[in-house]
This record gives C-alpha cells, structure tokens and sequence, in this order.
C-alpha cells in the first residue's frame, strides 16, 4: 500500500511556471512507476506525465511535452513536476499516481492516487 500527498498547486497566471510536489509513504518507494494524471473542468482523467523506477525514463503527453518536467528522489519519496510557460487550458486539478507496473495513457489506470492539487492558469 502506497499514501500519496500533493502539494503545490495555486493560481498563475498564463505563461508562468508552477511546481507541484508529492510525498510517498507506505512501501518502498523506488518499487513503483511514479506519475502525474490531471483532470480538467468537465473533461475525464487523462495522462501528464510518467517516470520509471530508476528516473531514466520518462514520458509526456503530447500536451505539455517541452513545457513539463516530471522528476523523483527515490532518497525524499518525493516525485515532482514542473510546469513552465503555463496555458489556460492547464488549468486541473492534478493527480500523483504510482503503480507497481507501468503508466501511460493507455490501459488500466494506476492503482494508487493522491486527493489532488488544483493548478488554476488565469488569462
């Protein structure tokens, strides 16, 4: 069993930059593929970003790729991500996940989430 927590989120405005952090306690942390979903007003789950055990490998969504950056310190239990040049259309409230397996935006969603952290993006 993996407890996730998120913290970082607020408001800015269009082209800033954000970062949002989330703390893993529970069982070993460098078991897990780390990850970020998001969910947008009146739109379904989707996939931001994903990072592998050992951090060297990571993956984005179309959607953010040159503008987000997914990292971890399997030292902290921490896992971030940071969000530079910021759209309107950022605006979610955004999801720490971990799986035991891999994460993407395709197949089953991670077994594990944190309660979420709103990332609002003012024009």
């Amino acid at each position: 069993q993996v407890s996730l927590v998120e913290s970082g989120g607020g408001l800015v405005q269009a082209g800033g930059s954000l970062r949002v952090s989330c703390e893993a306690s529970g069982r070993p942390f460098s078991m897990y593929t780390l990850g970020w979903f998001r969910q947008c007003p009146g739109k379904e789950r989707e996939f931001v970003a994903s990072i592998t055990r050992s951090g060297d490998w990571k993956f984005y969504a179309e959607s953010v790729k040159g503008r987000f950056t997914i990292s971890r310190d399997n030292a902290k239990n921490t896992v971030s991500l940071q969000m530079n040049n910021l759209k309107p259309e950022d605006t979610a409230v955004y999801y720490c996940v971990a799986d035991a397996a891999s994460i993407s935006d395709q197949g089953l969603p991670p077994d594990y989430w944190g309660q979420g952290t709103q990332v609002t993006v003012s024009s």
